[in-house]
């Protein structure tokens, strides 16, 4: 009898950006004016959408155990990224939630059951880049459609932007730390972007 050889398949698996990722580590900068960049590959996304107020919103808040954000920018949950679930406002009546690898969507798919809705696990979709340090606002403002003056936009927001010419999802997290949500296919494009985009801060400021 031939021998039956079982695959973890996960241990197969390959991150959009893991070509690069020895080029990321050597592209940190640090000091006064450092910023770091790293990929989080595998985060669980899966999106929602139901009418705000429904019986399917409620539904989805019972499974995620936490409120749908309500206007434009906001997050609920875990907003700060360290480790829980947390969803982020796409539209009226879509979000994402974004949360740890193996979370999974079907908890949500039987919340909603016949209730007119949708969940969609979208985790092959994007990856996330996290960008963090003193200059990392100064970074993303090179190319960023949005205003990320910090009257506007501050720890807990997240956003549908460009970050050149990449559709993105920019969210952040942190008083100094942003999370990138490209899609696969452009997070290569938007690692190097932001990787040209930190070399100024290596060198003194010039006066």
């Amino acid at each position: 009898m031939a021998e039956q050889v079982l695959t973890n398949i996960s241990q197969l698996r390959r991150s959009p950006l893991a070509h690069l990722e020895d080029v990321i580590r050597e592209g940190a900068v640090a000091g006064e004016r450092g910023v770091t960049l790293r990929e989080i590959p595998f985060l669980t996304m899966v999106g929602l959408r139901a009418q705000p107020g429904s019986a399917a919103a409620a539904a989805l808040e019972a499974a995620a155990g936490v409120a749908l954000p309500a206007k434009v920018g906001q997050t609920t949950g875990d907003s700060d990224g360290s480790g829980g679930a947390a969803i982020l406002w796409l539209g009226p009546d879509e979000y994402l939630l974004v949360a740890p690898e193996g979370t999974g969507a079907g908890a949500f798919i039987e919340a909603l059951g016949d209730e007119p809705g949708a969940v969609v696990d979208l985790s092959a979709n994007r990856t996330t880049l996290e960008l963090s340090g003193p200059s990392a606002r100064l970074v993303l403002e090179k190319g960023c459609h949005s205003d990320l003056h910090p009257r506007s936009f501050g720890p807990g927001t997240a956003v549908t932007t460009q970050l050149g010419p990449v559709p993105v999802l920019l969210w952040q997290t942190g008083e100094q730390t942003y999370r990138i949500l490209p899609r696969a296919s452009f997070a290569d494009y938007t690692a190097r972007w932001l990787l040209d985009a930190m070399t100024e801060f290596a060198v003194p400021e010039v006066p």
